[in-house]
């Protein structure tokens, strides 16, 4: 059996990312896996700019954006196998994958780093009423249809979902031509990056209905049209709300779900809130040996954040390989209060952790004029003022290691005063 230092599962930015750090670290033994038949991930379709301005200092493209750790990864000599799936991971960091000209392969790893990324909620999770036509998309299908395959799925458009691809999407199949006669959102909130709703459905007078849903689907061969409805404080559709769209698509863009079937058959424990695996401030999950970092362990809204993470756990894999069969435990948990839905990390090690960690977590609402803080034990150690705070924007405060030097509980929280 053939033997890695760090096996790489997934080779898109965050996958990249980690074997790099790993590759720069001294380790040559590196190999990604890769299941499409290119590295770059998700990127390699989203066209539009906005990329790289935390990492690179400039406006990337996503397929930019991709190409230059795609570039630094073969500076390196870095391994990878594309058209590669991977079946299962074994506790003892046995990995099996398969492919077209090797069959069915075990190979064994020092270290393992989960980067699989996420994929988009489908249609029969929302119990739309309905028949099955043509024309219902979710709105990373059509990216990749438009984007990739030069392939526009309609020509008038309801989106579902105020999510960020599904905003992107209000743009782009605007500038090829569509009418885009409205994105409806469930909450009465957006999930996406405001910029995201001032550059793609503000500038182009697309209307943004919150609080609303399609309660049903017309046609039988292809989408004639959806009906909307208002929905009260239990997301349940108000009687009498009823709108009628006429329209040959709809899009979906309904949230996404990190890809964790592997890590969850490998018996990683998982967050029922993220959905993803529950790591320590080293990015190690629950089995020793194996770190996560990317979509794969939270939604991220920016590939920068998705980037900075993949380096953390690339460089802690290191560390597990080098200096320690122990690198972080999980000995403090960091709860949540008031309006902080999850954390990531979700644990810390005081006597291993870095000198300085950051915690990056949604919120459950929209809130105004509120502070962020961290309490450790009894004692405030964070207390910072933000104007505003919404589910789609990711918060990031940092915690050092001496504020949490001896402590027995930490808490982040937010907070009128």
């Amino acid at each position: 059996m053939r033997e890695y230092d760090v096996v790489v599962i997934g080779g898109g930015p965050a996958g990249l990312a980690a074997c790099i750090c790993v590759k720069e670290k001294g380790i040559d033994s590196v190999l990604i896996l890769e299941r499409e038949n290119q590295l770059g991930g998700i990127l390699n379709q989203c066209i539009h700019n906005g990329f790289g301005l935390h990492t690179f200092k400039e406006e990337l493209t996503g397929p930019e954006y991709a190409k230059r750790f795609i570039d630094r990864a073969k500076e390196l000599s870095i391994e990878y196998k594309l058209n590669t799936m991977v079946t299962g991971i074994s506790t003892d960091k046995i990995v099996s994958y398969m492919n077209s000209t090797e069959g069915f392969v075990q190979i064994k790893a020092g270290a393992i780093i989960l980067a699989m990324g996420c994929r988009e909620r489908p249609r029969g999770a929302l119990n739309i009423p309905g028949l099955r036509p043509a024309g219902i998309y979710s709105a990373g299908t059509a990216q990749r249809l438009v984007n990739m395959d030069g392939f526009m799925p309609g020509r008038e458009v309801v989106i579902l979902g105020s999510g960020d691809i599904g905003l992107i999407m209000a743009r782009r199949m605007t500038l090829e031509g569509a009418k885009v006669n409205v994105v409806a959102e469930i909450m009465p909130y957006s999930g996406g990056l405001k910029r995201n709703i001032v550059q793609c459905l503000d500038d182009f007078n697309i209307p943004l209905k919150l609080s609303h849903t399609v309660v049903k689907i017309e046609g039988k061969e292809r989408v004639e049209g959806v009906v909307l409805a208002k929905v009260d404080e239990n997301l349940l559709p108000i009687e009498g709300s009823e709108e009628h769209y006429s329209c040959d698509t709809l899009l979906l863009s309904v949230g996404l779900i990190p890809e964790n079937e592997i890590s969850k058959s490998t018996g990683i424990t998982i967050s029922n809130i993220t959905n993803g695996p529950v790591v320590n401030d080293s990015f190690e999950t629950s089995i020793p040996g194996i770190f996560a970092c990317g979509n794969v362990l939270h939604v991220h809204d920016l590939v920068d954040f998705v980037c900075e993470e993949a380096k953390a756990a690339g460089e802690h894999a290191v560390k597990y390989l080098k200096i320690s069969k122990n690198v972080g435990a999980f000995n403090i948990k960091i709860k949540t209060s008031n309006g902080v839905r999850y954390t990531v990390p979700q644990f810390i090690n005081p006597e291993d952790m870095d000198d300085k960690v950051v915690i990056r977590f949604r919120v459950a609402n929209i809130y105004k004029d509120m502070y962020e803080s961290i309490y450790v034990d009894d004692r405030r150690v964070i207390h910072k003022k933000r104007q505003i705070l919404a589910p789609g924007e990711m918060e990031t405060l940092n915690i050092r290691k001496s504020d949490v030097a001896g402590a027995s509980s930490v808490l982040v929280t937010l907070e009128e005063n």
